[in-house]
């Protein structure tokens, strides 16, 4: 998009929620990611399957500071290791060894008892438990896929699938080997709308994917060509490693931090008049109100499945406007526009 003249606004777009229908694939590989976790243990085939209901996983989602779904994950099985017994370490140096000794030892039979008794099971967990540590699910969180963060590699297997998966991280498939649920996406957006935003408007992408899978449906929908910039999770991660090498610190420049909106602001500030962000996450509303440029906040409720929760969670974190559908934000655009 080359534009002559000044824009009417800047506009950045979460993704997830927003632009991309993640129903069917993060957040179905969040509730899998945790089931499959205990895959192995006594009473396994007890769990309820699904495990939980979606609706619950969005209320604990939106409880704030679980932009990145690798947290969320596990998070969640955090919460649910509340009701297993602890687990003795073997010891064993080999990750993956010590993972599936120690669950084999597990029963789940309480939790498979308490999944099917409760409506909103992970919910009543975080209520119940607060902020509930486990240092057995600790200890198979860290580090990166290929190097001891079970969790994260589960997850990463069942949201690309055994092919992407292997070809982006260069080790075996360990748990799941079918196609990725990274297929199961869908726009919610419509691409017409997009082109007429980016008639007189610049748009761009804030988002917690890593980059590689912000690509993806970028490429597979033919959505590049609308943006003028993309940051992603990669970004936050490259200037916290500055950060520390600079200062010796350690900071979180993921959303609630409004360091994407920020970094998109500084570079198009020259040529627009007014910044809007477009999340359907509480954090996302927080980065709006804490940025420098002040980004009018827009919550989106379009792929919710509990509106009328999410639109009071949104005003109370800030939302400047709230919206059911993407035509409402043509309008709220051209107002403010009118407006400057």
């Amino acid at each position: 998009m080359n534009k002559q003249t000044k824009s009417q606004a800047l506009i950045v777009f979460d993704m997830d929620g927003v632009i991309v229908d993640v129903s069917g694939s993060y957040r179905e590989t969040v509730r899998q990611t945790a089931r499959l976790f205990f895959n192995g243990a006594g009473s396994w085939e007890r769990l309820p399957d699904p495990l939980f209901p979606l609706t619950d996983l969005a209320r604990v989602k939106q409880s704030g500071g679980l932009n990145n779904d690798w947290d969320l994950t596990f998070w969640v099985i955090t919460l649910l290791f509340t009701l297993v017994d602890d687990v003795a370490d073997p010891g064993d140096l080999d990750p993956w060894s010590r993972y599936r000794k120690a669950i084999g030892r597990c029963d789940v039979a309480a939790l498979a008892k308490f999944l099917k008794s409760e409506k909103m099971p992970i919910t009543t967990l975080m209520n119940n438990t607060g902020s509930a540590e486990n240092k057995f699910v600790a200890a198979l969180y860290t580090g990166d896929v290929g190097s001891g963060n079970i969790i994260k590699q589960i997850f990463q297997e069942i949201y690309l699938g055994k092919e992407l998966f292997e070809s982006t991280y260069g080790v075996p498939a360990k748990v799941f080997h079918e196609k990725g649920y990274i297929n199961r996406e869908n726009l919610l957006i419509d691409k017409h709308l997009l082109e007429s935003l980016s008639e007189n408007n610049t748009l761009a992408i804030a988002t917690g994917r890593p980059r590689a899978e912000a690509d993806y449906p970028l490429d597979v929908f033919d959505l590049r060509k609308f943006f003028s910039d993309v940051r992603t999770l990669d970004d936050c991660l490259e200037e916290e490693r500055k950060i520390f090498q600079r200062e010796k610190r350690k900071v979180s420049l993921s959303k609630p931090n409004p360091y994407m909106l920020d970094a998109i602001e500084t570079s198009h500030k020259s040529n627009v008049s007014k910044f809007f962000f477009i999340g359907d996450m509480p954090d996302d509303m927080v980065a709006a109100s804490r940025s420098r440029a002040g980004f009018i906040g827009i919550g989106v409720l379009k792929s919710s499945s509990d509106k009328v929760r999410l639109k009071r969670d949104l005003i109370a974190a800030g939302a400047d406007h709230v919206i059911e559908d993407f035509e409402a934000l043509k309008k709220i655009v051209k107002i403010s526009s009118d407006l400057k």
